[in-house]
């Protein structure tokens, strides 16, 4: 009788470390729209480089979709061990919360943001609008398709980028302000993220231009076939960073601490680097960067400093319910 209590009780803890070995070796990563497909490549070389290292097998699960929405289910209790968003303030408001470290952007390389990217124009093949710059965008024939800033990084940096690009040619914030405000009149529909918005401008056929994150072209060729449309550099954009962040808050309970940071700190790898690259994001090293110059077209860029002090500032007074995007977009006016 206590040999088959013994059995069972042995078999019962078996059962509770494989369980517990398994919860170590599986990571979920909670990204942005525009990433999957970079961080489809990336955890396919991550699991083989650790496999390599460290003898271990691993699971790395994805979650997608726009960048603030994200960071809310986070919040609310999605279970990530690592966040990988496209904007701090995102990241910000998880370590607000306590779910992140204060510090987290202190916990690698280059405030935590491994890759950066910028916004750009697509246009349908062969550019029939013939746009070339911001100030293209509020003709009165032109229709722009944008993310929806309260809902996404991708929005907030194409409305930064689009006051910035005032501001860079002199002008003044009111001027930014009336720029904006004729530019979303131009907007038919917001999309929720930046695979949305990409939707709406090729799937509904909706727009004659698209302002979206300079890696959404790698995306649009491969998912929609080449030729579908054309990118367009603007005279001057923004500098995107792309923060990550280990959730303490689920690595904590699950002991994947380690695990999701060097899962992170792989990211600053020269493979890593490379898939980048791969996938039209901006490497931060300068030597994978020089390596695919003619990728990675010379583009005058301003940093969210510049003009906004920080993206936490930039949230307050234009993103926040009744800021100053509320104040300029009226929807059917």
């Amino acid at each position: 009788m206590h040999s088959v209590k013994l059995k069972t009780l042995l078999a019962s803890i078996a059962l509770a470390a494989a369980g517990a070995a398994s919860a170590q070796t599986q990571l979920l990563n909670v990204s942005y729209d525009v990433a999957r497909e970079f961080y489809k490549d990336y955890n396919a070389a991550f699991i083989a480089h650790y496999k390599k290292t460290k003898g271990v097998d691993i699971k790395v699960d994805q979650s997608h979709g726009g960048s603030s929405a994200q960071a809310r289910a986070v919040n609310d209790g999605l279970a990530a061990d690592v966040v990988t968003f496209n904007t701090t303030t995102d990241v910000d408001f998880l370590a607000s919360t306590g779910v992140v470290a204060k510090d987290w952007n202190k916990k690698f390389a280059h405030d935590a943001s491994p890759t950066t990217s910028t916004m750009l124009f697509l246009v349908r093949n062969g550019n029939p609008k013939n746009i070339k710059d911001w100030s293209d965008l509020i003709r009165p024939d032109v229709k722009v398709v944008v993310v929806n800033p309260k809902t996404g990084g991708n929005g907030r940096y194409a409305y930064l980028a689009a006051w910035g690009s005032v501001r860079e040619k002199g002008g003044t914030d009111a001027q930014a302000a009336e720029f904006v405000q004729k530019l979303y009149k131009n907007v038919p529909v917001l999309g929720k993220g930046g695979r949305d918005a990409t939707s709406i401008f090729l799937q509904r056929n909706i727009g004659d231009v698209l302002i979206t994150f300079e890696s959404e072209v790698v995306s649009v060729d491969r998912e929609f076939g080449q030729g579908k449309v054309d990118a367009v550099y603007p005279s001057v954009s923004i500098v995107a960073e792309n923060p990550v962040a280990v959730v303490e808050r689920t690595t904590a309970k699950k002991g994947t601490t380690q695990l999701a940071t060097d899962y992170l700190q792989w990211l600053y790898s020269d493979e890593a680097q490379e898939i980048a690259a791969k996938h039209a994001i901006r490497p931060r090293s300068e030597a994978v960067l020089k390596k695919h110059a003619d990728q990675f077209k010379p583009i005058k860029q301003f940093t969210v400093a510049k003009y906004f002090g920080s993206l936490t500032e930039a949230q307050k007074v234009h993103f926040n319910d009744g800021g100053q995007f509320d104040k300029l977009y009226a929807p059917g006016k």
